[in-house]
């Protein structure tokens, strides 16, 4: 039986994807001929999915195309093999951050890090790893979950492309995880082949401003409450309690220091940054681009694996797309998270500027579903789609998708814009 629920996620799809893969794109075959397909009852739709993606009569880069290959391009000729953050990919996918919650550093996180490797897409592993689990390697003692997750990657990972991120949160520090990291001659060929990078974690999607926090209980509490704030929130009588990381504190200077003493104390690192969605994410984006981030990721409100308060799930933070819109046209490497499970939403985070997007509760959902080839499955499925959603728009990369290959039916994601401005750097140059 099924461990893991995500109410109000689209988990039946993705768990049909984790089984059935590229399948899945598709109506039942077994309807071919006897059913009339067309759009379906659309679902209530956050600003993003809102968004049409809008193909032109008349395609140039097709013809381009057409001259190169001396023949008719098929949605098979699309290219989806990105560079981002410092790494090649396979795709314009990572796996999101998962961190010490339980869901995210047991079994279920070692076969997605297994699967991620297969699949030649960066990792990101969460924070708080070390000071919940500590950090071991083999002996007469077990792996730790930190470094589980990288064996498991790094078995299953082809040579030149993925990677692994490792975040970093004020507890993590105290540890010197990334010191730890950095010395260890385990990840030594992970450096040398360039395929390591250092996030500096200053926020989340699902609890915009709060840091981590998970449910302990008994001696867990006991042995947490030196390095967390471990609080009665459940009632004095629950034995469970509730563990609270702190968010870090950041202003334009201090990220900037951050970000230089990363690159000096660990040059032979990538250098990420991660935003939760507020309402100053454009100038934080430039902030860490102009001192020197390989990459940003942002995490909309949608975002989230971890536990957090109700009011924050519901209430708090900018929606995805409206955080693209006040970044603009990015000034270097942008990824972005937040509820991401299908391609359509996956291309429309593309062509607002992000070179990747990331799978966090989907991930997790497919493994759960199969813990062997479930995320594997989902991804196939994205990326068919986005061949050939890339295709039908007249282009051959990721890179090449636009603003201009996106229409707003309401005006605009989020904003007063008119429908035929179609390019949200302007708007958002003004944020």
């Amino acid at each position: 039986m099924s461990a893991l629920s995500s109410p109000g996620f689209p988990e039946r799809e993705i768990r049909a994807r984790a089984q059935r893969g590229t399948a899945e794109v598709f109506p039942d075959p077994g309807s071919y001929g006897g059913e009339l397909h067309g759009p379906g009852v659309a679902a209530e739709a956050d600003a993003l999915d809102r968004a049409r993606i809008v193909p032109p009569v008349f395609m140039p880069e097709r013809l381009e195309k057409l001259i190169e290959l001396a023949r008719e391009p098929e949605f098979g000729d699309v290219g989806l093999a990105v560079r981002t953050g410092g790494f090649n990919a396979s795709l314009p996918l990572y796996l999101s951050a998962f961190g010490s919650t339980r869901a995210g550093s047991g079994d279920l996180a070692v076969q997605a890090s297994r699967q991620a490797g297969r699949l030649g897409i960066p990792m990101v592993i969460g924070e708080n790893m070390v000071p919940v689990h500590g950090y071991r390697r083999g002996g007469d003692v077990a792996r730790s979950a930190l470094l589980a997750r990288i064996d498991a990657y790094l078995e299953a990972a082809p040579e030149g492309v993925g990677g692994i991120v490792v975040q970093q949160s004020t507890e993590d520090a105290d540890s010197e995880v990334w010191n730890l990291l950095y010395s260890d001659p385990a990840t030594r060929p992970l450096l040398e082949s360039g395929r390591l990078a250092f996030e500096l974690k200053t926020g989340q999607g699902a609890k915009p401003g709060l840091g981590g926090m998970t449910v302990v209980a008994g001696a867990e509490a006991a042995q947490l409450a030196d390095r967390f704030t471990v609080t009665e929130a459940f009632g004095a009588d629950d034995e469970r309690r509730l563990r609270c990381a702190t968010p870090g504190t950041f202003t334009d200077e201090i990220l900037r220091q951050q970000l230089r003493f990363m690159r000096n104390n660990f040059p032979r690192a990538r250098t990420w940054v991660k935003f939760h969605p507020g309402r100053d994410i454009g100038h934080a984006a430039r902030t860490a681009w102009a001192a020197g981030a390989d990459a940003v990721t942002v995490d909309g409100a949608e975002g989230g694996t971890g536990w957090a308060p109700r009011v924050f799930l519901d209430q708090v933070g900018l929606p995805l797309a409206e955080c693209l819109r006040r970044i603009g046209r990015p000034e270097g490497c942008l990824l972005a998270s937040g509820r991401m499970w299908e391609g359509g939403r996956a291309l429309r985070a593309l062509a607002l500027g992000a070179g990747a997007v990331g799978l966090g509760r989907a991930a997790l959902i497919a493994v759960d579903e199969d813990p062997d080839h479930g995320l594997v499955r989902l991804a196939e499925s994205i990326a068919l789609e986005l061949r050939l959603l890339v295709s039908a728009l007249g282009k051959y990369t990721v890179g090449a998708l636009a603003p201009e290959d996106l229409w707003w039916p309401d005006g605009g994601h989020g904003d007063a814009r008119s429908p035929q401005s179609a390019d949200p750097a302007a708007a958002g140059a003004t944020s």
